[in-house]
């Protein structure tokens, strides 16, 4: 199948860039030292890629996404980084053999972890993103606590994620030490195996884990790209243009494609198109001026490159491993969903 035959708008991924980012990855972070976040691409073939790549175990950020990578047979080594409150799906593929480790925060947490059937937990850490994690002074006492409801604590995990993009790097490593050592002071009242934490961002910078929680470091999207981080953006968004202007009352021309906000993560802004402007997007369109008026005519395919990887792939159902215009494989999106 060649990509003019797709139905647009359609998730396109260059084989090449692909292999290049999970071989540069797999370089600076080898073996456990990288905990793949199967939350960036949802996609268990992709995951398998990651696993061949030597990495075997990954973190997920759903129980959906437990249960679907148990299912693909790559459920040996499983963190769930978040925090739940009805378990009993987790316990259930436990019990089938699968090795699930759950984030907690809380008492709360901690009592539903014992309730639903989880065995093993790490203690979650805020350690300067206002989200999940507790204090880190009261780290050890929840794993004091955990180890009292019979649950094993494998260590501690703390997401430095508001220094993802955090520009320049001698900064963003100076500041990711600061976090680290909140989260090293707790691991020192906690114990265990693990110091888990960091991204794609900060992979090269973060010193301090044990292994690295990156995900989007195998798509890429703008806003990594921008942050000067070594990984090609393998991932776009096929459209069709639909619809071409040269312009109203003397205004500059335009183009639309079939590639809008129900297609795209827009957190972090418009996405971009080569060789033009984007204006704006709406619920099915993306409005973009063409650089040089004339040179885009309707049924012309466009790739147009997503802000946010993650939000983007999951409003798709299927991604296509393609060489340039030549389709190689359909992946499907398989743990979307909740």
């Amino acid at each position: 199948m060649n990509t003019d035959e797709l139905t647009t708008p359609a998730l396109l991924v260059e084989s090449a860039a692909l292999e290049a980012n999970l071989a540069a990855m797999a370089t600076a972070r080898p073996g456990a030292q990288l905990r793949p976040h199967v939350k960036a691409h949802k996609c268990t073939a992709l995951a398998a890629r990651q696993r061949a790549a030597g990495h075997p175990g990954f973190t997920c950020a759903t129980i959906r996404e437990v249960e679907g990578m148990v299912a693909a047979g790559l459920g040996g080594d499983l963190l769930l980084a978040n925090e739940v409150l009805d378990t009993r799906r987790l316990g259930a593929v436990i019990e089938r053999g699968a090795r699930v480790t759950l984030a907690v925060d809380s008492v709360a947490t901690v009592e539903a972890a014992a309730r639903g059937g989880v065995r093993e937990v790490v203690i979650d850490v805020n350690v300067g993103l206002p989200r999940c994690g507790c204090p880190p002074e009261r780290a050890g006492a929840l794993a004091s606590l955990a180890r009292e409801r019979g649950l094993e604590v494998r260590g501690v995990m703390g997401y430095e994620g508001h220094l993802m993009m955090h520009t320049p790097e001698d900064d963003r490593a100076r500041r990711t030490e600061e976090a680290m050592k909140l989260l090293l002071g707790a691991h020192a009242d906690v114990g265990g195996e693990l110091v888990s934490g960091g991204g794609t961002g900060t992979y090269a910078v973060n010193t301090w884990v044990t292994e690295i929680q990156a995900g989007s470091y195998t798509l890429m999207d703008t806003s990594y790209t921008a942050a000067g981080l070594p990984f090609q953006q393998s991932l776009s968004v096929l459209g069709t243009v639909i619809s071409v202007s040269d312009g109203m009352g003397g205004g500059e021309p335009w183009a639309v494609a079939d590639v809008g906000l129900k297609a795209l993560g827009m957190d972090h802004g418009n996405p971009t198109i080569g060789g033009a402007a984007v204006w704006y997007c709406s619920d099915e369109h993306v409005t973009f001026k063409p650089e040089r008026p004339g040179s885009v005519r309707v049924g012309d395919r466009v790739r147009v490159l997503p802000g946010h990887v993650d939000p983007t792939v999951a409003k798709h159902e299927a991604m296509y491993l393609v060489d340039g215009s030549r389709v190689l494989e359909r992946w499907p999106v398989d743990l979307r969903g909740w």
